[in-house]
């Protein structure tokens, strides 16, 4: 992720996949460099809350909860959800795309299409925690449907407001959590009658809030970011 100056916002960040490939946006990122920004000095110790422009989701707002100086959670206005499956874009041509078939490898799944500044396939299955995702994260992410490839979340229901996801990230491949997928999987559990518009998304490198606002029609998502190593390049 590289943090840039920028003419609409406070900073601009942009992530490289490590396919090479350009991602629009990143909801985990944009807290990790929410934290960075505060906590390296970049903005005045009094600042509370940060604009940080993405190529996808536009100038994104996100307010910051500081504990002894230091960022210890971000909540992120991560904007409306795209439900247009040709804007996602799927070459599917229905708004919303929900719970629709799609056969990969000889499997049929069913899906639904949000996009979140990024395109993502969510799919509701028994256990997402020991999902096989090396097998078919590929097959799907790379599926004709998705012109753009497409991220793909794996989700199980635990209750309303709590659910197991496990993610094949475009680009990436399994990664420990999705900050855009999170959002996405409250968007499509709500859609297909299955969840609160706030909920716990849980994920292998920890949980988020993700609420789904009816005010605004806007999803804001709440997680933590911490610091982990610092190096030289």
């Amino acid at each position: 992720m590289y943090i840039l100056p920028s003419d609409i916002a406070d900073f601009q960040m942009r992530i490289i996949n490590s396919d090479g490939t350009e991602a629009e946006q990143c909801g985990n990122a944009i807290r990790c460099a929410a934290k960075y920004i505060y906590d390296n000095g970049l903005v005045s110790s009094d600042r509370d809350s940060l604009v940080i422009e993405t190529i996808g989701a536009g100038a994104q707002a996100v307010r910051l909860t500081v504990s002894g100086g230091r960022v210890t959670a971000v909540r992120v206005d991560m904007g409306a959800p795209v439900l247009s499956g040709l804007q996602v874009p799927t070459t599917v041509d229905a708004d919303p795309v929900l719970d629709y078939p799609i056969e990969a490898g000889g499997r049929e799944f069913r899906f639904t299409a949000v996009s979140m500044g990024n395109p993502h396939c969510v799919i509701f299955v028994d256990d997402a925690v020991s999902f096989d995702l090396e097998t078919w994260g590929p097959k799907l992410e790379t599926h004709p449907f998705f012109p753009k490839r497409i991220n793909v979340e794996f989700v199980t229901v635990k209750a309303r407001d709590y659910a197991d996801m496990r993610v094949w990230e475009r680009g990436a491949g399994p990664t420990l959590a999705c900050g855009t997928g999170a959002c996405a999987t409250l968007a499509a559990g709500v859609l297909n009658g299955v969840m609160d518009r706030k909920a716990v998304v849980s994920l292998k490198g920890g949980d988020l809030l993700i609420e789904w606002s009816e005010a605004d029609n806007r999803i804001y998502m709440t997680g933590p970011a911490e610091t982990v190593f610092k190096g030289t390049l």
